[in-house]
């Protein structure tokens, strides 16, 4: 078994529990790094990690929350919730850069000489490693359970991977150069750089929470798979669908000869079902079964109108 098979077995919840322990492992590890340097990038850094540490955290709520069954509030179920993960840590994450920004300014204007470099280039190299290691086996687990929150966490950690390697580099160019203003100026840029990544995993959760089709490749297999049903006097059409976390969606129209009895309509529409179940893992469809000399079409409110063709 691969490193990667390994990876994706591994449960979202379990991942983000180790999450949890990581940032508070990253905090003291990068917190300590500052403290010996002085460096503001350093301290940018450091103070990433505890926007890590929140948004884990409530990324594990969140994941909780949507392993909830269906009840009679709910009854399409919690999926949702790991987009409320999303787009919280997108927030944390644009407060953060503005704090790192403030911080990085005020040094920029006032410069301080930076010591025991060694050390806490050390450190700050240490936690990298340590967090590109989980961001590595959160992304294949979130591709393998569809788990936008555990996407979220894992490209955080990797956007903070980044950071801290542009951190390291402009400490060793202030070391080299002795410009003592490239250090804020490092920081300013890792700020930017975290602003960029919050956007985007707020946009990602607003699309989610507004109903996005599923992906092309997915509805390429579904269209594939109702081609593949054969039957002259069969077809679909009206075929829409959605995301609601790890869930996917699709409700299409089955126009079927009038003259067929209720019994054998039933057993032509289980059967698409399970075939676009079994090409598509965890898909959820509604088929509306509707005579071939009907049709069905929506208006702009959305209400449902049955037009006779006859």
């Amino acid at each position: 078994m691969t490193l990667s098979s390994r990876a994706s077995e591994l449960s979202p919840q379990w991942l983000l529990k180790v999450s949890v322990g990581v940032a508070v492992l990253t905090i003291a590890l990068k917190g300590l790094a500052w403290w010996l340097t002085g460096s503001v990038g350093l301290l940018a850094d450091a103070m990433e990690s505890f926007v890590n540490l929140a948004g884990a955290g409530f990324a594990l709520l969140m994941v909780t929350i949507a392993r909830r069954p269906a009840d009679a509030q709910h009854p399409y179920g919690h999926h949702k919730a790991e987009y409320f993960s999303s787009g919280f840590e997108g927030l944390l994450i644009i407060l953060a850069a503005a704090a790192i920004a403030w911080t990085a300014v005020l040094r920029l204007l006032a410069p301080q000489p930076l010591a025991q470099l060694g050390w806490g280039l050390g450190l700050s190299v240490l936690s990298s490693v340590i967090n590109g290691l989980l961001a590595w086996a959160m992304l294949h687990s979130a591709r393998q359970h569809r788990s936008l929150a555990l996407e979220g966490s894992g490209r955080h950690l990797l956007t903070d991977v980044w950071t801290s390697a542009g951190v390291v580099a402009g400490i060793a160019l202030v070391v080299l150069t002795g410009w003592l203003w490239l250090d804020p100026v490092v920081a300013i840029g890792v700020a930017l750089n975290i602003v960029l990544e919050g956007g985007k995993l707020v946009w990602r959760s607003a699309q989610g929470l507004m109903d996005e089709a599923l992906e092309p490749e997915v509805m390429t297999q579904v269209q594939k798979t109702l081609e593949a049903y054969h039957h002259p006097s069969v077809r679909f059409d009206h075929i829409s669908s959605r995301r609601s976390g790890r869930r996917r969606f699709v409700d299409l129209h089955m126009h079927l000869p009038a003259n067929w009895s209720l019994g054998r309509a039933a057993a032509a529409r289980g059967a698409v079902e399970q075939a676009l179940m079994n090409a598509v893992p965890g898909l959820r469809t509604t088929i509306q079964l509707l005579p071939s000399d009907r049709e069905a079409h929506v208006d702009e409110e959305g209400e449902q109108e049955e037009e006779d063709l006859r």
